[in-house]
């Protein structure tokens, strides 16, 4: 697939993220007045789409796929990174906020911790990182057979359907209705 093809769709699709990152900026903006997860994971939003955006510049100023792959796998670290860290402070807020209301109402148990949300979003995490690792990687090697472009595109797609599916599964086993 020719580098233009893929830059306009990469593009396209970072416009339409607008819905994501856009309220992740204004979550930055306000700095203090939002929780530190809630920055952290605006912080993490913004560098995902910027890194999107990052690689639809490389498809159309550079030729080999090298750049494109180690800038989408450079990107996708931090905001992993990013994440994971909102996702431990969010933890520590959440049970900092049940200590204050059980000292505000001792006769009333804290909440019980569902990490059903936790676990599904590590694995969906992981599954689209990988995802993301392994396309690139695919695309780095300049496939140039249809055979060869076949398993660049469903290797990542399995990859993820395999994490959606085990996420699915997790939630279904931990909330059955």
């Amino acid at each position: 697939m020719a580098h233009p093809v893929l830059a306009l769709a990469t593009a396209a699709v970072t416009a339409a993220g607008c819905v994501w990152y856009l309220p992740a900026l204004a979550d930055l903006r306000a700095g203090a007045d939002r929780p530190v997860s809630r920055r952290m994971r605006a912080a993490s939003c913004v560098t995902a789409w910027a890194t999107a955006a990052t690689v639809g510049v490389l498809l159309l100023t550079t030729n080999p796929w090298t750049w494109p792959a180690a800038a989408a796998a450079t990107g996708t670290l931090p905001a992993l990174a990013l994440l994971i860290s909102s996702a431990l402070h969010h933890s520590r807020e959440t049970r900092e906020a049940a200590t204050h209301w059980t000292d505000l109402a001792p006769t009333r148990p804290p909440p019980t911790s569902d990490r059903t949300r936790y676990v599904v979003a590590a694995l969906l995490t992981t599954g689209l990182t990988t995802a993301t690792v392994i396309g690139a990687l695919r695309l780095a090697e300049n496939p140039d057979t249809p055979t060869a472009w076949l398993t660049t595109i469903t290797t990542p797609a399995a990859i993820l359907t395999l994490f959606i599916t085990l996420a699915a599964t997790h939630t279904h086993h931990r909330h059955p209705h």
